[in-house]
């Protein structure tokens, strides 16, 4: 017995080393070949970022037209699949270095083209499409990402509605891959984007499910977990409801910074519980937390067609509870919201805890949070395990009162800055996906993690953060000294002299002991004066910049360009007729070096809303606020005006060219949306025009009633009034200067007749 073991012990020993040698021989051959042929011919390695090493299960499950036609890559061995040559890749294996054609995109002009709807069907309908679709469209053909040429489009959008892929949906769209095929630039998905919310359908809610192949198109798309997620190409968006605004959007419900306050529920939520099947588990378990006191956590049975056929012994119990709270009542009430996954991961909640400042606490392991690549949301949000349910009290309880008051102010300022409506949500997408472009610079976790974030912060304006007049430290940072003051001449004097109003404004400008230099807007049809007639300027440069005949007439809109002349961080915005005497234009300076990211100026209008005309009122009587400071006399930065030429939307330049008006209005919607705060007014005396220009336009009747169309019509394109009141004045007597009389630094200002 013992004999015949060492026999067969024998055996397998030589069996062995005959397949090691064999073996060992054939990989030898194997990799002699290889080199050979890459030293006869080099160019037949394909390119590394090309290269996807994939050894498939089946050899012949991979079409020889993939493979390269040499005698070694035809081998199984080094079988690979390339990128291009409209050859499908794998889904998973999508990154922008593979899957993206750069060389469409530019840095500077991010363009993005929407396919047309489709044709009529047999029926004479159009193609379904949802409401939310719709907003997506229009977001992006109502922007400056969109172009109509398909030639000079880094992104494309479908006009295939794909955000419901649930097949029992009535929103569902059927015949998808079909359609997809029919599109003239499709290229497998190459530098396409598809949006879509919900995947998958009863009872597996499976995340991929699509109902289509996506290809190589990037996938915006909600409820996606790490595991689906293909990092650095993939977004993931905020599920939201068919209810949600598509632009401005409603704001934080924290009017205030007076929180912490005393809460009266430190932890609440009131949604569906699933009886049964994918999600049950986390829902079906919050009646152990709920103790009606301060954890209020209630949930009801009550939904879907045959809720009593599938309830259980609990859910009568339930639903009582659940009546007995209302939601509104609960979220503005509460310090921390739970946010548990439902079918999906992602969760309605989510956006409405962010909206109500209360603290969400995420129970969906493995979500993949919205834009999570550029938003720190530890500086927002609490994760809890749902496998560690029941110890979700004990984690929200041991939160300091600074670290809630951190956590809610943040949560206001990302539903501000990227979640208050559809169109931010898109636009944050496009700005995720440009960054990624080789060439465009980033912006750090500090620009998209604090306001005004990252949509209102264009990183080709400066190299530095320094530059942007919100990023300014009060305390350790001040702007670049000196200023640029710019004046807007549309009239023109007939002849320019000592006595007009144009001549004493520059004299005035420069005996200020902080200008830079001086431009001279020239928009007016009568030709610029020489040099010669212009007073004398000393050492201060001046430049006069024609803005072209009458028959070429530029816009008012030009008085903002982002001149090449202006080198300094503050810019004195003038009308020609402004009247303002040297001392009143250093204090005014002065005071925006304080406030360096607001408009700091002399005179103040006011909006309000008349209920008699269900619209908004402009209205230039002297009151006890103010919200806008006319820009015929006021500093601001020049980050403003890179931002009124390069983002404002081009429906609002518009509105300005075709009225020749409402410029100054509408700077001041800019600043305030960026900021959140009102303008400052500085004291004046009586009047700052000269009111002995009788052609002014600003004697025209109609005037006035242009401007409040300008203003209703600011406000709806921004989606909501951005403008903030305030009655804050600051005089010289009391800021920065001396009590005593006989020191008075700004002796001028209180000399009316000067």
């Amino acid at each position: 017995m013992q004999a015949k073991k060492r026999y067969i012990l024998v055996i397998i020993c030589c069996a062995f080393l005959a397949y090691c040698y064999f073996g060992g021989y054939r990989l030898k051959w194997l990799q002699k070949l290889f080199a050979i042929s890459v030293r006869r011919n080099p160019s037949k390695l394909p390119p590394y970022h090309q290269l996807h090493y994939q050894f498939p299960e089946d050899p012949a499950a991979t079409s020889p037209s993939t493979v390269p036609d040499d005698g070694l890559f035809a081998h199984p061995l080094f079988e690979s699949k390339y990128i291009g040559d409209f050859q499908p890749t794998p889904f998973h294996t999508c990154r922008m270095e593979t899957c993206f054609d750069y060389s469409k995109c530019s840095d500077r002009n991010f363009l993005v083209y929407v396919y047309p709807p489709e044709p009529l069907n047999s029926l004479g309908a159009p193609p379904p499409t949802s409401a939310n679709y719709q907003k997506i469209i229009s977001a992006i053909q109502e922007s400056r990402y969109y172009t109509q040429d398909p030639e000079k489009a880094c992104l494309f959008v479908l006009g295939i509605d794909t955000l419901d892929r649930d097949s029992l949906s009535e929103d569902y769209v059927r015949n998808v891959p079909s359609r997809l095929q029919r599109l003239p630039h499709w290229n497998n998905g190459r530098n396409h984007i598809i949006f879509n919310l919900y995947s998958g359908t009863w009872p597996d809610y499976n995340e991929n499910g699509l109902g289509f192949d996506p290809g190589m198109a990037i996938l915006a798309k909600a409820s996606m977990s790490v595991q689906s997620l293909r990092p650095n190409f993939d977004v993931s968006i905020p599920l939201f409801h068919k209810q949600f605004p598509l632009r401005g959007g409603n704001t934080g419900f924290v009017a205030s910074n007076n929180f912490p306050a005393n809460k009266k529920y430190l932890l609440a939520f009131k949604g569906k519980r699933y009886v049964h099947g994918i999600g049950s588990e986390t829902r079906n378990s919050l009646f152990h937390l709920h103790n009606a006191r301060d954890l209020v956590l209630v949930t009801t049975c009550r939904h879907g067609k045959s809720w009593r056929d599938l309830q259980d012994a609990r859910c009568d119990e339930d639903n009582r509870e659940y009546d007995r709270y209302d939601y509104e009542t609960l979220l503005q009430n509460s310090t921390f919201c739970l946010v548990p996954r439902g079918r999906r991961l992602g969760s309605f909640r989510f956006l409405e805890a962010l909206q109500a400042g209360c603290i969400p606490v995420l129970l969906s392991n493995s979500w993949v949070l919205p834009f999570q690549s550029k938003i720190d949301w530890k500086q927002a949000a609490i994760w809890a395990d749902e496998r560690l349910l029941l110890q979700v009290p004990d984690i929200v309880r041991s939160i300091s009162a600074s670290r809630i008051l951190a956590l809610r102010q943040q949560t206001q300022v990302l539903w501000e800055r990227y979640f208050s409506s559809i169109e931010k949500i898109v636009f944050t997408t496009f700005e995720i996906i440009r960054e990624r472009l080789p060439d465009y610079p980033h912006r750090n976790g500090l620009v998209w993690n604090q306001s005004p974030g990252a949509l209102l912060t264009i990183p080709t304006f400066a190299d530095t953060p320094r530059r942007l007049p919100f990023l300014l430290d009060p305390v350790g940072q001040r702007p670049g000294p000196n200023y640029t003051a710019v004046i807007f001449v549309q009239i023109g004097a007939a002849q320019l002299s000592p006595n007009t109003a144009l001549y004493k404004l520059v004299r005035s400008i420069t005996k200020s002991q902080f200008v830079d230099k001086i431009l001279i807007l020239w928009a007016c049809d009568r030709p610029a004066p020489t040099r010669k007639r212009w007073p004398p300027t000393g050492h201060i440069p001046l430049h006069v910049i024609p803005g072209g005949s009458s028959e070429d007439r530029p816009s008012i809109s030009q008085r903002f360009f982002p001149h090449e002349q202006i080198e300094t961080d503050a810019v004195l915005s003038l009308d020609e007729d402004a009247i303002l005497n040297t001392d009143e234009l250093d204090f005014a300076y002065q005071v925006w070096q304080d406030f360096p990211d607001r408009i700091v100026g002399y005179p103040a209008r006011a909006h309000f809303w008349d209920d008699s005309k269900n619209a908004w009122g402009y209205t230039s009587k002297w009151t006890n606020y103010y919200s806008i400071v006319l820009t015929g006399a006021a500093f601001y930065h020049r980050y403003y005006n890179y931002l009124y030429t390069n983002w404002l939307s081009y429906l609002l330049l518009k509105t300005v060219q075709q009225s020749s008006n409402c410029e100054d209005i509408l700077m001041n919607l800019l600043v305030s949306h960026v900021t959140r705060k009102p303008p400052i007014k500085v004291t004046q005396r009586k009047g700052y025009k000269d009111r002995e220009s009788g052609r002014s336009p600003w004697n025209d009747p109609d005037h006035f009633i242009q401007r409040q169309s300008c203003l209703n019509t600011f406000a709806a394109v921004f989606g909501y009034m951005p403008l903030l009141r305030s009655n804050l004045r600051l005089d010289p007597v009391l800021y920065r200067d001396s009590v005593s009389n006989l020191r008075k630094k700004y002796r001028q200002i209180e000399l009316v007749g000067s």
